[in-house]
């Protein structure tokens, strides 16, 4: 059964950085793409970036340029690095596995202006 838990959100201020962290487990990690989506209060969940096997990324417009999307296979580990942060990034983020349709629990990002 794969178990996803993501870690690393908080709150910050307009500008600041966060990065957060999905750690898998009972799935062979390496094999798989992985995404990040975030669901803000009253708005449908949205995808924020997704990472192949190959390495390969994709970015949300409202996101390219601020966020970076990475995975470490030796981990079982994928990583959202989020810079320059606005309000408007106020959400719940989650991780997701293409394979096995499984999401995480779910993180508080919190921006404040």
């Amino acid at each position: 059964q794969v178990q996803l838990v993501e870690s690393g959100g908080g709150s910050v201020q307009t500008g600041g950085s966060l990065r957060l962290s999905c750690a898998a487990s009972g799935t062979d990690f390496s094999l798989h793409a992985w995404g990040w989506y975030r669901q803000a209060p009253g708005k449908q969940r949205e995808l924020v970036a997704g990472i192949t096997i190959g390495r390969s990324t994709n970015y949300a417009d409202s996101v390219k340029g601020r966020f970076t999307i990475s995975r470490d296979n030796a981990k079982n580990t994928v990583y959202l690095q989020m810079n320059s942060l606005i309000p408007e990034d106020t959400a719940v983020y989650y991780c997701y596995n293409y394979r096995y349709e499984t999401w995480g629990q779910g993180t508080q990002v919190t921006v404040s202006s």
